[in-house]
């Protein structure tokens, strides 16, 4: 009996709650029963035991930031799965959108007129609508407190994707082939590059990165220039590689930064999302527990 219940408090346990973090509930319940019980089950042997290790598994990485509590400007939060998988989704998008940009350049500038490789040109399009559709998931999925700027954003993506698939239907070449020998096209695909300034200019505001400072200089200074025609051929080029290079980086260096950082303020969204009385409820409550705030 003594062996049991040292067995079941032991930090060898994998479902101690001391060592295995946020597991489930029914990992708990199970573990606790058998110690209640004074059997030797601590290890949950068998399907048990394999499906707390799944269920922790696939929960871990937002119990490694959840478990950590935030102090919001309408109260506490933390970070859960939802809020991980949003933030991933979120990364993955301008990953997407990086890597298209990529190769529909490296494809535009290579010499593949009459190679066995020129049938790659034919695919620039449907590379181009990928990362447009990336784009467009990470306008969806980001996080911005000031709701009809980011519905801004997401008309101006879908008015420059509009302007870009007529383009293609209605044009032979390829869309970034057309674009850049017809200096009137921006007009139709530019409110999705206005976009993408204004993704640059949130982050780098947020976050202070560099590469998103540039990006928000260059994006407007290539279209402009290219639509303009102010800009001669050679900086030109240099400006869309530059443009490119940073793009890029910034979709990268996403991934170096803490997941709590592109949700920002939780609490914030949490209380847009409450109706009026509900907020009304909430303020009164804090003015009472903090009125020198008020």
């Amino acid at each position: 009996m003594m062996a049991s219940q040292a067995a079941c408090s032991s930090s060898r346990c994998p479902c101690n709650p001391s060592t295995s973090g946020r597991l489930s509930a029914r990992c708990h319940a199970s573990t606790l029963t058998a110690c209640i019980r004074k059997l030797p089950t601590c290890n949950l042997s068998g399907s048990l035991s394999l499906h707390c290790q799944r269920r922790r598994g696939l929960s871990l990485r937002a119990a490694t930031e959840g478990s950590e509590v935030y102090k919001g400007a309408f109260g506490e939060w933390s970070v859960d799965e939802s809020d991980v998988k949003e933030v991933l989704g979120y990364r993955a998008g301008l990953s997407v959108a990086a890597a298209a940009l990529l190769m529909d350049t490296l494809l535009m500038w290579s010499p593949l007129d009459g190679s066995s490789l020129a049938f790659l040109r034919n695919l620039e399009n449907a590379i181009a609508l990928l990362g447009a559709a990336g784009f467009g998931v990470s306008l969806y999925l980001i996080h911005i407190y000031v709701t009809p700027i980011k519905r801004t954003l997401q008309l101006l993506w879908a008015a420059g994707v509009i302007g870009g698939t007529t383009l293609m239907v209605t044009q032979p070449q390829p869309i970034t082939e057309y674009v850049a020998s017809h200096q009137g096209a921006v007009w139709a695909v530019g409110p999705l590059f206005a976009a993408v300034t204004g993704v640059a200019f949130k982050e780098g505001v947020c976050y202070g990165k560099p590469e998103c400072a540039a990006l928000f200089f260059l994006t407007p200074a290539l279209l402009l220039g290219h639509l303009s025609g102010a800009v001669a051929e050679g900086p030109e080029t240099a400006l869309l590689a530059a443009f490119v290079a940073t793009s890029v980086l910034f979709a990268a260096r996403k991934y170096t930064q803490a997941i709590k950082d592109d949700i920002g303020d939780k609490s914030v969204f949490q209380f847009q999302a409450m109706s009026e009385e509900e907020q009304e409820r909430l303020l009164a409550e804090r003015r009472q527990r903090q009125p020198q705030e008020y």
